[in-house]
C-alpha cells in the first residue's frame, strides 16, 4: 500500500514544543534505543547520470530511491530498501541482508534475489546491471518516533543530520562526519488513509513549513 509522506521544517524550539505535546499521547516507536530514540544510518545508491538525485532536484512526480540502512551503528539488522515516490505517497520495498551481501552491494556486485519486482534485492540487482548502480553518499541523523495504530500513523523527529564520504567504511563506528548546516532537523508525517483529527491539533504549530526535502540531495550536494 502506498502511504501518504508530509515533511516539515522545524526549527529547535520547534521540535521541542511539539515532542513535548505528543510525548504526552502517543506511544513511542518500541525499537527505540533510549529515551532520545535511535541513530539511523543509511548507505544511498545512484546510478552514472544521479537519475535518484536529479528526479529529487527536478521535483519529479515518480522517483525512486535505493540505501541500506542499519541502526545504532550495528550490523545485527541490515536493512536493504527501495523507496518508490509517486507525488506525496511511497511505497517502500523492504528485506534484511547479510554482511556480506551488503558488502557485495558496496562493490557493486549482486547478490542472491527473487525474480519479483516486489524484492529490492532484485531492483538493487537490475540497477546494479543496466544502470551501473552504485554507492555515493552516508546520511546519518537521530530519530525519535511515535506510532498510532488507526490509520497506522507514524510521526518522527530527525535531528543532527550529517554525512559521510567513506562508503568503504559503512557499518564501521570509526566513520567521520561532516555536519549539515542550515537544515538538521526535520518532522515527517506518515499514514495510510487518514490522520485522526486529534492528531492535526497536537501539530498545529505556525511557523511550520511544509518541505519536499531530501536528506540524499541534502548531503549529496556536501560533497558537490
Amino acid at each position: 500500500m502506498y502511504r501518504v509522506e508530509d515533511k516539515y521544517c522545524c526549527t529547535a524550539l520547534d521540535m521541542y514544543q511539539l515532542q513535548q505535546r505528543i510525548d504526552a499521547v502517543l506511544q513511542a516507536d518500541s525499537n527505540e534505543s533510549s529515551i532520545n530514540g535511535y541513530q539511523v544510518i543509511s548507505l544511498y545508491f545512484d546510478d552514472l547520470t544521479d537519475s535518484c538525485l536529479n528526479a529529487v532536484r527536478e521535483g519529479s512526480y515518480s522517483r525512486l530511491k535505493y540505501r541500506i540502512r542499519i541502526y545504532n551503528d550495528s550490523l545485527d539488522r541490515i536493512s536493504l530498501e527501495v523507496k518508490e515516490k509517486q507525488g506525496s505517497r511511497i511505497y517502500k520495498k523492504t528485506r534484511c541482508i547479510t554482511e556480506k551481501e551488503m558488502q557485495q552491494l558496496i562493490c557493486g556486485q549482486c547478490i542472491p534475489a527473487s525474480s519479483s519486482l516486489e524484492d529490492p534485492a532484485f531492483m538493487f540487482n537490475l540497477a546494479i546491471q543496466t544502470k551501473s548502480l552504485r554507492p555515493k553518499v552516508i546520511v546519518a541523523y537521530e530519530r525519535k518516533a511515535y506510532i498510532y495504530a488507526s490509520g497506522n500513523v507514524r510521526i518522527t523527529f530527525d535531528r543532527n543530520i550529517r554525512a559521510s564520504s567513506q562508503i568503504a567504511s559503512f557499518g564501521s563506528k570509526k566513520i567521520s562526519y561532516d555536519p549539515m548546516y542550515g537544515q538538521d532537523t526535520v518532522l515527517e508525517i506518515k499514514y495510510d488513509e487518514f490522520l485522526p483529527e486529534f492528531i492535526l491539533q497536537l501539530l498545529e504549530q505556525n511557523s511550520l513549513q511544509q518541505t519536499a526535502f531530501s536528506k540524499y540531495r541534502f548531503c549529496r550536494e556536501r560533497y558537490q
